[in-house]
């Protein structure tokens, strides 16, 4: 066994063992513990362009294609020919209700433009790591809105604002590495930060999905920040595990991101 699977696995049992019932602080104090991320995560202060989320903490999260890996897409957008690298970052496996509101705040930013389409997206995933719900799209664009993305899978959540135009211009942003202030063309930006809700329709567990991936090159990177993320006004819960089954269910999606990245 390698010494990348040994990680993944401790920070998976970590993830779900060692928060007991705890509420995630938000990201003040860094990611909070059991997040997973594959390629470029992490939190931040306001920087640049981005400032704090509004009635959110004094920093937010984030994810940047900057050093993102292979094989980090949504699901059934493009092929492996154009979406080149990505990062995303999955939250801890936690319980909620029928008609609990999940609720969060994202910013998307992109230093890309013209038909080089960089995308994020935030997902909510059954225990599995199946898709229970798209819940919004944000997508480079030198037309039209950048919220909901063009091209891209109707999504489920209400948005507040409903359509989002980017901001014009190279946006400074560190996250972004060398590009940040940069601009390859029209479309590049930020939108500003958008919130999102939605209803859970049925009780279980989830996880919540945040993701990002360059479009047909990796030059000029991308990026999502997002802050406030609450199950009816209180931060994500950690749940207590109760059995062998979900440290199982834990591993296995770990292993289904090794299996898509490896495709």
């Amino acid at each position: 066994m390698n010494t990348g699977r040994l990680v993944g696995i401790a920070a998976c049992l970590a993830g779900l063992f060692g928060g007991g019932s705890a509420a995630a602080k938000g990201f003040e104090n860094g990611l909070p513990q059991g997040w997973q991320c594959q390629g470029n995560c992490g939190t931040l202060a306001a920087d640049g362009d981005v400032t704090l989320a509004p009635d959110g903490g004094s920093a937010y999260g984030y994810v940047s294609s900057e050093n993102g890996v292979t094989g980090v897409s949504l699901p059934g957008v493009g092929t492996a020919d154009n979406t080149i690298t990505g990062s995303r970052l999955v939250s801890n496996l936690f319980n909620a209700t029928a008609g609990q509101a999940l609720d969060f705040k994202f910013n998307y930013i992109s230093s890309d433009g013209a038909d080089y389409t960089d995308y994020a997206w935030a997902r909510l995933l059954d225990a599995q790591g199946g898709q229970v719900a798209l819940l919004f799209t944000a997508r480079t664009s030198s037309f039209g809105s950048a919220v909901p993305g063009f091209g891209m899978p109707a999504a489920a959540a209400t948005l507040t604002p409903a359509q989002v135009n980017i901001v014009a211009g190279g946006p400074t942003w560190s996250p972004l590495g060398f590009d940040s202030g940069e601009c390859f063309d029209a479309g590049c930006g930020y939108t500003g930060w958008v919130q999102s809700t939605y209803s859970i329709a049925a009780a279980g567990q989830y996880y919540l999905e945040f993701g990002v991936t360059n479009w047909d090159d990796e030059l000029y990177q991308s990026g999502l920040a997002f802050d406030g993320v609450t199950l009816d006004g209180v931060p994500l819960p950690v749940p207590e595990p109760a059995t062998y089954g979900m440290m199982l269910g834990g591993l296995g999606l770990l292993a289904a991101w090794r299996r898509r990245a490896s495709r």
